[in-house]
């Protein structure tokens, strides 16, 4: 651990950091930023999937949330760590843009850098894996982008099979035709 960060303005020393903060640098730095996202995607990774189990989140006021959306789940966190804010903001990003794949954005992280830190333990360098990871996104669109299908618009099996993706967990499960009907009815009005 290192001492607080001081600066001299004019002769007379600034703290920087709040007292009490540590500064690491260098590989252990890396090694702790990893160490937090895992712990982050682990805590919202058992949600994932049709079989996701719902979190129970108690307040420093005693009030509970349930719930299995990882943005909710993140949001009720109040993390402090840098990294964990960041995948908190990755986190409620994709809940803004696309509504959905909240807790797949944060567990794909953790997966990455579980699989980074073992190949800085093998002494890779930082921006060779991230130049691998590069390449690889790139090979993973191209590959999305040929299996992908053209929907028609008036092909409403189709469409409540897409609105299905959506839907998971138990208790959407018995009225998932349903709610998927009502999608497409509403999204063609």
């Amino acid at each position: 651990m290192s001492e607080p960060t001081i600066a001299q303005v004019g002769g007379v020393p600034v703290l920087i950091l709040k007292e009490g903060t540590t500064r690491r640098t260098g590989r252990e730095a890396i090694r702790l930023n990893i160490m937090v996202a895992r712990a982050i995607s682990e805590a919202v990774k058992s949600t994932l999937g049709p079989k996701g189990m719902d979190k129970m989140l108690i307040d420093s006021l005693g009030d509970v949330t349930i719930s299995n959306d990882g943005a909710t789940i993140l949001d009720e966190m109040d993390v402090q760590h840098p990294i964990a804010k960041l995948l908190v903001e990755i986190s409620k990003a994709r809940d803004d843009e696309v509504g959905d794949g909240t807790t797949t954005a944060v567990v794909l992280a953790g997966e990455l850098l579980k699989q980074a830190e073992d190949l800085l333990l093998k002494n890779i360098h930082p921006t060779v894996i991230i130049s691998g990871y590069k390449k690889a996104m790139e090979k993973a669109i191209e590959a999305l982008q040929k299996m992908a299908k053209k929907v028609d618009l008036d092909d409403d099996e189709t469409l409540k099979k897409v609105a299905k993706t959506a839907m998971h967990g138990k208790i959407v499960a018995a009225v998932r035709d349903l709610f998927a009907e009502i999608s497409v009815k509403a999204v063609k009005q």
